[in-house]
């Protein structure tokens, strides 16, 4: 998209060269505030509530789960303008290049589930504007939506996230302030004990929003300039991340709260129309789902676009290109929201149970891979990585990588007997009164048998290798960060 025309984005999941980057690591605020700030943020917030913490001590576990998983979060960020690459394809350098395409699976499998998730949400809030009760009809237009701004791309995304970010101060500020004015919110406030498990929970749910946005993160950094301070990147985006995120789950543990306690509405049964009820109905609700049908485009489009560069990841492990067209991009793009959409049409009742446990089950996936990714990245490559290896299953980090996907799924198998899910509760979870750690033992699990093997097979070059051909396929227009 050369000479700022309104193409689809030409890059995937080849490496952007020094020439084609642009913009400021503020734009990484913008966007992460934007995806963060949005409906399906505030349900998660509010189901530390609804099952069982205290108003109070579930904004503080969220605010620590948040901050815990948002530093990992923006840790991943940071890789983006030094390797200039999609996160997932840098993963090959940990799990070889055919041991990448387990986790991508799940990866895959997590777009697919958050997009529906947003797309049950969002369509209501269409349905709502328009005056329609058929759930299909605010559903298939927001899928067409996320369909097309995820097919143009970077660019487009990244200037939703801007529209996001400026539409969710405002209309956070208003729905918050609605809070604390309409209702007494000490009543909701402090009424039970501190209790381990529902807190730990909180802290759980926290840092699972946080890190499922690790194994894109760096895909929304990775055409910033190369000398692009890491510090400045990891810190706009964990302000972006965990601000929006932090402030959504406090009004949602402050709505599930009230809506518990007979105070204010029914938040739990239709949480899009409650936020237009509590900003007093007419056009005013109005800018309230607007808010949230476009923060909920901007992350659903981070999923689809995410979902996308994995499937295409996975794909070219085999063929060994490191290039796609235009119509694969198309094509995959509209696979993946036709099967969101598909699922939000036959979606269950029980949302917010099944919400809850979705979050905590990839909370349990994804904590070990950020491990390995991380651990390699700062303590054994250091940074330093062969770019042509990656799209060569014979080359420097070969086709499987017995450090990483053992770690892995230790990582993940050691989990199981400390989950706290609808489905299973773990017999250590029992024993803790139904707290679930898990998440913390997957950490340490991962990185007490990954960093010694790691460092011990270590594959990384002496400095980074290039590619020696030219990379002549135009990025998107430049925009300003």
């Amino acid at each position: 998209m050369a000479g700022g025309s309104t193409a689809v984005e030409a890059r995937s999941i080849d490496m952007i060269p020094p020439g084609e980057r642009h913009g400021h690591p503020r734009g990484q605020f913008t966007l992460w505030f934007g995806a963060n700030a949005q409906i399906t943020a505030i349900v998660d917030g509010a189901l530390a509530v609804v099952f069982g913490a205290d108003a109070f001590w579930a904004i503080v576990g969220l605010l620590v789960g948040n901050v815990l998983g948002g530093a990992v979060m923006a840790l991943h960020s940071a890789q983006g303008p030094k390797l200039g690459l999609p996160q997932m394809i840098s993963s090959r350098a940990q799990f070889g290049v055919y041991g990448a395409v387990i986790p991508l699976a799940l990866v895959i499998l997590m777009y697919v589930g958050f997009a529906s998730t947003g797309t049950v949400l969002s369509g209501q809030a269409i349905n709502l504007m328009l005056g329609v009760d058929t759930p299909a009809v605010g559903i298939l237009i927001f899928g067409a939506a996320t369909a097309l701004l995820a097919i143009l791309g970077y660019k487009y995304i990244h200037a939703l996230g801007r529209i996001a970010t400026v539409l969710g101060l405002a209309g956070f500020l208003y729905l918050t302030v609605a809070v604390v004015t309409k209702f007494d919110v000490t009543q909701v406030m402090m009424v039970k004990g501190f209790e381990w498990p529902t807190f730990l929970t909180a802290i759980a749910l926290g840092a699972g929003w946080q890190l499922t946005f690790g194994p894109y993160v760096a895909d929304y950094s990775r055409y910033l300039p190369a000398d692009t301070s890491e510090r400045k990147t990891f810190w706009y985006t964990f302000a972006g991340s965990v601000g929006g995120a932090q402030w959504a789950m406090t009004l949602g543990a402050l709505a599930g709260g009230l809506s518990a306690a007979k105070l204010g509405g029914d938040f739990l049964k239709n949480q899009v129309g409650y936020m237009g009820d509590l900003a007093g109905g007419g056009l005013i609700a109005i800018f309230i789902y607007l808010m949230i049908v476009t923060g909920k485009l901007t992350v659903n489009c981070l999923n689809a676009y995410g979902a996308f560069m994995c499937g295409v990841t996975i794909s070219t492990a085999v063929n060994r290109r490191d290039t796609v067209s235009k119509a694969v991009r198309i094509a995959f793009i509209v696979a993946v929201i036709g099967a969101s959409v598909l699922i939000a049409l036959f979606a269950s009742k029980d949302f917010l149970n099944l919400f809850k446990n979705f979050v905590l089950l990839l909370l349990m996936v994804f904590t070990p891979w950020s491990v390995i990714n991380l651990v390699d990245y700062y303590k054994i490559s250091r940074d330093r990585l062969d770019i042509p290896a990656l799209y060569n299953p014979d080359g420097r980090y070969g086709r499987w990588n017995a450090a990483a996907l053992v770690s892995y799924g230790i990582g993940v198998v050691i989990q199981v007997p400390f989950l706290a899910q609808s489905l299973y509760t773990g017999p250590v979870t029992k024993l803790l009164g139904g707290a679930d750690i898990s998440w913390l033992v997957g950490i340490v699990a991962t990185l007490a048998i990954y960093y010694p093997w790691a460092k011990a097979t270590n594959r990384a070059p002496a400095a980074s290798i290039y590619p020696d051909r030219p990379l002549e396929v135009p990025a998107p227009a430049a925009v300003k960060g």
